[in-house]
């Protein structure tokens, strides 16, 4: 990260203001190394600079001097004190301050040093005493709006804040520019001594910052138990709520502090509380995993179906995050496990969507009704399949779940090829175990509106293209949303001459590439589908691709032939129409493609595709295993080797 400065030849970059907000990833020493090596970057560069001015002025024809890019010397950044110090020596470590809660506050011009706020920061009673005698007012806040009583309630000087609430006894809830009180600011130090001289003295438990936290808010964020309990004792506002809604308790339920929600709740804290997003304490403790405060939280009333704005329930959450004993508690404590939420999810349905959820999926089945699944569109293989969750899924299908289970209408719509079967998620994911798993339990390939017959063909993946068609796919799949006059699985494959030679061996219809409307007639131009524009006539009655178009478009023109050749070894005395033939003609490669589509064709081969069709789509799969000589297998199969 940092800048390396050459002594000879043009200096390297230095960094502009917009890398600053890389340096909160860097370490105290890093910062100081980058400082000082910045620092003689700059002097290297300013040297280099003047010595380039010079030479401008002793040139008539020089071109004037470009702006430098450099941000100046003294502009602010992100760095600690030591390296802001090190980077301008003659300016004060006020130029960077760093603020109770670890982030860094930047001035706007760098200041002397405060000699108040370090006589109270080393706790010098009697330095303050002398200033106080001497007149000196220390009642008058800085640009910030800190006090010397700020300062020190923030760094716990006891003694000098005792003296400056006894001249100043007015100013004890005085509030800083983020609204903070002397009393906050102990609080968030942690400084108990301080929190308790200022609550005797009268300071007021329930001011909040700007962001509407008051000490007690935050004692219960920092976790700080003998705080909480000074504050309570003193009437702080148990149930008074953030910007966000939470309440103390809220905080103190997040981090699993028994000692503090003890303390809120004792001291009259609303156990059903809700932030803005309709979150109650019991449901921060289901979604953050923190089963103690969840039991006191139960134990002391609390809703176990709390509902949040989104009508998601504690365990719908515990679900989601996988914390498997929170679902176990609250099954155990009688949680509705089907109550959905705004989108009709279920807490199966979430528990579906994790990787290594098995546990909570297990424990929900039994407790989940099939008939809220039904209800909601969706059913949890779907999730499985689709996140790839392969042990969810085992888990579902053992337990009996519907492996035909289609997406209803509104939730197909949100996908663009309108998917329907867990099976087609899975082959869309190239998924062979999931597809094995649910094809195995009894997985209909032939439901969806695009086979995902063709969907495996499109990966490529023959692993799955065999185990779909050994188990019924329909190799003359068509899509009825994009009609073509010939089987879609020839269209996904055209592009894949070993996967067309595949699904026709398999014994997908090759005749229909041939049949054309146009025949030996003049085919009207192809039209390219970018430019076309469909009527809402069109999109109700598409048009029908012929085969001769689709093998004319620019991506697949130059395979014509090869497709083309392919194909005549499946056909018997088929005519190409005028389009087929003008693309052989167009390459004197092809020639022998001409000759092979002449006919008649061979009586040998005729008699091959008669032999072919008298046999099933499965006993062409298992050519090599039917008691006929080889030299006869060989030749039904297409395969060319040792005919002789």
């Amino acid at each position: 990260m940092a800048t390396q400065v050459s002594t000879s030849g043009p200096p390297q970059r230095t960094l502009g203001s917009e890398e600053y907000s890389l340096y909160s990833s860097l370490s105290e020493e890093e910062l100081i190394q980058m400082a000082i090596e910045q620092s003689l970057s700059d002097n290297s560069t300013n040297q280099q600079a003047d010595h380039q001015k010079q030479r401008q002025c002793n040139s008539v024809n020089a071109e004037p001097p470009r702006p430098s890019h450099r941000p100046p010397r003294n502009s602010n950044r992100s760095l600690p004190a030591a390296a802001a110090q090190t980077l301008n020596p003659d300016f004060s470590t006020e130029v960077v301050r760093k603020r109770y809660d670890g982030s860094y506050c930047l001035n706007a011009k760098p200041v002397e040093r405060n000699p108040i706020e370090e006589i109270i920061k080393k706790g010098d009673e009697e330095a303050l005493g002398n200033l106080l005698k001497s007149g000196t007012r220390l009642c008058e806040p800085n640009k910030d709006g800190w006090l010397p009583m700020h300062e020190a309630a923030y760094y716990g000087s006891l003694r000098c804040l005792k003296l400056l609430l006894k001249a100043y006894p007015v100013m004890i809830d005085q509030r800083t520019l983020h609204e903070e009180t002397a009393l906050y600011l102990a609080t968030v130090q942690g400084h108990l001594e301080c929190i308790q001289f200022l609550l005797q003295s009268g300071a007021e438990p329930d001011i909040v910052n700007k962001s509407r936290e008051t000490p007690l808010y935050k004692a219960s964020e920092r976790k700080n138990s003998s705080a909480v309990q000074m504050l309570v004792d003193y009437r702080s506002d148990v149930n008074h709520r953030c910007n966000q809604g939470w309440t103390a308790l809220h905080e103190a339920v997040a981090r699993n502090a028994l000692d503090i929600i003890d303390i809120l709740v004792k001291g009259g804290a609303k156990i059903e509380a809700k932030n803005c997003y309709g979150i109650s304490p019991l449901f921060v403790a289901a979604q953050s995993g923190q089963l103690e405060a969840l039991r006191y939280i139960v134990k002391c009333g609390a809703d176990i179906n709390t509902q949040a704005n989104d009508s998601a329930t504690a365990l719908f959450e515990a679900s989601k995050n996988g914390h498997d004993e929170i679902v176990e508690f609250l099954l155990a404590q009688g949680a509705d496990a089907n109550k959905q939420n705004k989108d009709g999810f279920l807490p199966i349905h979430i528990a579906a969507k994790k990787r290594d959820n098995d546990d909570i999926v297990s424990m929900l089945i039994p407790v989940t009704s099939r008939v809220r699944v039904k209800r909601s569109g969706i059913s949890p293989l779907h999730i499985a399949a689709e996140c790839n969750n392969d042990g969810v899924l085992e888990e579902l299908i053992n337990a009996g779940y519907d492996v035909n289970f289609t997406l209803s209408f509104d939730r197909a719509r949100l996908y663009e090829d309108r998917r329907s079967t867990a099976l087609y998620f899975s082959v869309m994911n190239n998924n062979i175990y999931a597809t094995k798993l649910l094809l195995e339990a009894g997985a209909n390939p032939n439901i969806d509106l695009i086979n995902p017959l063709l969907i495996s063909i499109r990966h490529g993946c023959v692993t799955t293209m065999k185990m779909l068609l050994d188990h019924g796919a329909n190799i003359n799949a068509y899509i009825s949303t994009h009609p073509t006059s010939f089987p879609a699985t020839v269209m996904f494959s055209m592009k894949y001459l070993s996967l067309l030679k595949y699904v026709m061996d398999l014994g997908c219809d090759a005749d229909s590439c041939f049949t054309c409307e146009y025949g030996s007639a003049p085919h009207p131009p192809v039209e390219d589908p970018r430019e076309q524009n469909d009527t809402p006539q069109d999109l109700k009655h598409p048009k029908i691709v012929q085969f001769c178009e689709m093998v004319s478009t620019p991506e697949l023109s130059r395979w014509a032939g090869p497709i083309i050749d392919v194909l005549l070894d499946y056909v018997g005395n088929a005519r190409l129409c005028s389009r087929l033939q003008e693309h052989l003609d167009s390459y004197s490669e092809w020639d022998c493609i001409k000759t092979k589509a002449e006919l008649p064709r061979p009586l040998t081969h005729l008699c091959r595709l008669k032999v072919r069709s008298l046999l099933d789509r499965n006993r062409l799969k298992l050519l090599d295993t039917l008691p006929l000589p080889g030299r006869l297998i060989r030749y039904l199969s297409y395969d060319t080797s040792n005919q002789s």
